[in-house]
């Protein structure tokens, strides 16, 4: 394979000197490299007169967020065109709440294996002011499938009063929707469909609310709240659907619609509200496709008392090819008090498709058409999956490896920034 090196993101010479730091990879496969002496940054907007703008641009060739300084001009450009934009100031639609990725614990474990240096490059990268200006981090409560092994934080037997509770090496170490604890769950595992046991409201399902509840009560004490890091909102369930599936591949567990509204109505959202660890937390419902919608979201909050809970409604981006945006203007127009946030995305997830492309700019297109997608029906904001993956796409305890818009090579000790991430940048 031809490999082309040239720095990024400026416009390049080719060059094969090696210490430069854009790789071209053939076929238009362009990734950005970073080490411990260079990665390129986001060039700030700076201070605007009337009459001025700015535009970045990037391309399938290599130009990545190139800033350029435009000026209104009163001469005729010899240009013609047909497109006419007009702002009306007096329409306005959702506030924004931004845009964001998760620190799942393969995130954590990537970011460890390089220096302490291009750790903190890597996270100013996506919330600094010189990078894609993040405003949200979604932290998975105890594991997932991008974890190395399956954990919980109570995962004693019959400890309904969860005195046993506690977090462990990775919440410490490495890194908010929830996952859950299989001795509470129908099958006994957290892989594979399954609900949680006994009737509903009974003590299982008051065990799962005061988990949450001991969950941030604890958060609040470990080094989140030490460095200035509270929580924003939760999920009640990530992707309830998935547990109808009794073979599905990793956690998770199941919740109805109408299952969900009593949940949060009856139990969660009290008991969050009686915690003052948890009540201001904005509850999200949903967390799972566009499919549900909105019949989903009918359901919860037309229930009144269930609905004084609610904060939002979560998606999920894996099945948006086969469902219309418009369901979530559907969704917006029966709800219009609460907000739609997209809380999880990834490319790769499909089999065939290749893990992680090092430089696929058809990747950074899918990310690009469903952001405009979903904003364009109401979405306030829209979040990325693991902020940083391996060169496999993982780790990964089941072998789920999908791409990132971050891919680390521990070996070489750099990282790779992909045409995603710049996708990304473009909406900063």
């Amino acid at each position: 394979m031809r490999i082309v090196v040239f720095k990024c993101p400026k416009t390049f010479e080719i060059t094969t000197n090696s210490s430069k730091s854009n790789i071209d990879l053939g076929k238009n496969l362009v990734v950005c490299v970073c080490n411990s002496t260079y990665c390129d940054d986001v060039e700030s907007v700076g201070d605007l007169r009337p009459g001025q703008a700015v535009e970045y641009y990037s391309d399938q060739s290599g130009s990545r967020l190139e800033k350029s300084n435009l000026r209104q001009s009163n001469q005729d450009s010899g240009v013609s065109s047909s497109v006419l934009l007009t702002i009306d100031l007096r329409t306005t639609y959702q506030k924004m709440l931004g845009f964001g990725g998760a620190f799942t614990d393969s995130a954590g474990i990537n970011l460890r294996t390089l220096p302490t240096s291009m750790q903190d490059s890597i996270l100013e990268g996506y919330y600094g002011s010189s990078g894609l200006q993040y405003t949200i981090g979604r932290v998975p409560m105890a594991s997932t499938d991008f974890s190395t092994r399956e954990y919980g934080y109570a995962d004693t037997p019959g400890d309904f009063a969860l005195a046993n509770f506690s977090l462990t090496m990775e919440d410490y170490q490495y890194k908010v929707g929830s996952y859950f604890i299989p001795w509470m769950k129908t099958n006994g595992h957290m892989k594979g469909g399954g609900k949680l046991r006994g009737e509903e409201g009974g003590e299982y399902y008051k065990t799962w609310a005061n988990y949450f509840v001991r969950y941030f009560k604890i958060a609040t004490g470990i080094e989140y709240h030490r460095n200035g890091i509270d929580f924003w909102g939760t999920t009640i369930q990530n992707e309830p659907t998935s547990g109808l599936n009794p073979d599905y591949g990793w956690q998770t567990m199941y919740l109805s619609a109408a299952m969900e509204r009593d949940f949060v109505k009856n139990l969660l959202g009290p008991a969050l509200k009686s915690s003052p660890y948890a009540k201001d937390l904005a509850v999200m419902i949903n967390d799972d496709q566009r499919y549900n919608l909105p019949e989903w979201a009918d359901t919860i909050l037309n229930d009144t008392e269930a609905a004084n809970y609610i904060a939002g409604i979560a998606i999920h981006w894996y099945e948006d090819l086969e469902v219309p945006a418009s369901v979530l203007t559907t969704t917006h127009n029966r709800h219009p008090d609460y907000f739609m946030l997209a809380t999880e995305a990834c490319n790769g997830y499909l089999p065939l498709q290749g893990k992680p492309i090092l430089g696929d700019w058809a990747r950074a297109e899918t990310y690009i058409n469903d952001i405009v997608a979903d904003v364009s029906n109401w979405v306030a904001g829209w979040m990325d999956w693991n902020l940083c993956l391996d060169m496999q796409g993982g780790p990964n305890w089941v072998k789920n490896f999908v791409d990132s818009p971050i891919i680390v090579d521990a070996s070489k000790q750099e990282y790779y920034k992909q045409p995603m991430w710049y996708a990304l940048g473009h909406f900063r």
